[in-house]
């Protein structure tokens, strides 16, 4: 079975460079990924982070939009309980108008910052997360055209064939654990499972319960599982690994509650300690020369049976990280 690889990209703030500077790595970033043959190119929103700095995913997806001409784009994803579904679906049909038949609509429950920064967001923030079933349900009908509540999303678009189908933003549910699995199943949605949160862990349990209690729906009569895993590729191992110690110390700093902009791989060290608490994560991660990462992407789609991977790639570098999507899509021949 032929893989099909995208690409998810988190405006990761550099030292050394402005925060502006990575929304212009993302911009540069998706045509580039796009030239090589990727299928998707989501971005994430996260608020209050001084690492992850793509706050308005439906604006950096517009810009994009006008850079690119067929890749798939995409939000992996809004944070749905901070606003309106209302408001989130008519942003995404008019991205939709914008890049026809290329927008996914990822949609989570977490809240992709701390609790304060989201009270700040939505002042019902605490009881917000309760409603996203509902949210979700009320989402696929504006999405999709469909009159909802006495009311429909705007701009409409041009039916498709077959009856019903309108041209729509594609509804994904992303997720850690099995209540997304669980709630995307329930709708007959896609879902992806964001693998690198905890490096891997949970993901074939959700996969299970996704496909165990799929509903099939007129656009998706069978399941669309996917995940998200990091990986870092360069022409040799040792170099990959040395670009990878800049995420390495960002965990490291994370579990302490120091956060901050990238460092730069020449300027860390590990103490003894720091480096024993990485050595599980290093066995487990997707870093190294193209063919040895390919074929561990290989035998974990194998063994979870999936027909598509996402990848999530952090470097100080841009060129580094460009570089990286450049050897993984030629080891899987995208173009």
């Amino acid at each position: 079975m032929t893989l099909t690889l995208s690409v998810l990209d988190q405006s990761i703030a550099c030292a050394g460079r402005g925060e502006d500077h990575a929304l212009r790595d993302t911009l540069d970033l998706a045509p580039h990924c796009e030239a090589l043959g990727y299928h998707r190119f989501w971005v994430s929103e996260h608020h209050g982070l001084p690492t992850i700095v793509g706050t308005a995913p439906e604006i950096l997806l517009a810009a994009i939009a006008a850079r690119t001409q067929r890749i798939r784009l995409g939000s992996a994803g809004v944070m749905l309980p901070h606003y309106s579904a209302f408001k989130v679906a008519e942003q995404f049909r008019v991205l939709d108008a914008l890049a026809p038949s290329r927008i996914d609509l990822g949609v989570g429950r977490a809240p992709g910052s701390d609790m304060r920064t989201a009270a700040l967001l939505n002042p019902h923030a605490s009881h917000a997360a309760e409603a996203f079933p509902q949210q979700v349900m009320d989402l696929i009908h504006w999405t999709r055209g469909h009159p909802h509540q006495g009311v429909a999303a705007h701009p409409r678009a041009p039916g498709l064939p077959g009856p019903g189908f309108e041209r729509a933003p594609e509804v994904w549910v992303l997720g850690s654990s099995d209540y997304g699995a669980q709630l995307a199943a329930h709708f007959g949605l896609p879902y992806a499972f964001a693998y690198f949160f905890m490096d891997g862990q949970g993901v074939e349990e959700a996969l299970q319960l996704y496909r165990q209690l799929y509903k099939p729906s007129d656009r998706h009569p069978k399941p669309q599982p996917t995940i998200c895993i990091w990986a870092l590729v360069a022409d040799d191992a040792a170099d990959a690994r040395h670009h990878a110690r800049s995420r390495e110390r960002w965990r490291i700093d994370r579990q302490r509650g120091a956060l901050g902009p990238l460092q730069s791989p020449d300027q860390i060290a590990f103490t003894a300690e720091e480096d024993a608490q990485l050595a599980g994560m290093r066995r487990r991660a997707f870093v190294g020369s193209a063919p040895e990462v390919a074929g561990r992407i290989r035998d974990l789609a194998a063994e979870l049976g999936l027909a598509e991977i996402v990848v999530n790639t952090w470097a100080h570098d841009p060129d580094v990280r460009r570089q990286s999507y450049a050897l993984l899509a030629r080891e899987f021949d995208l173009a």
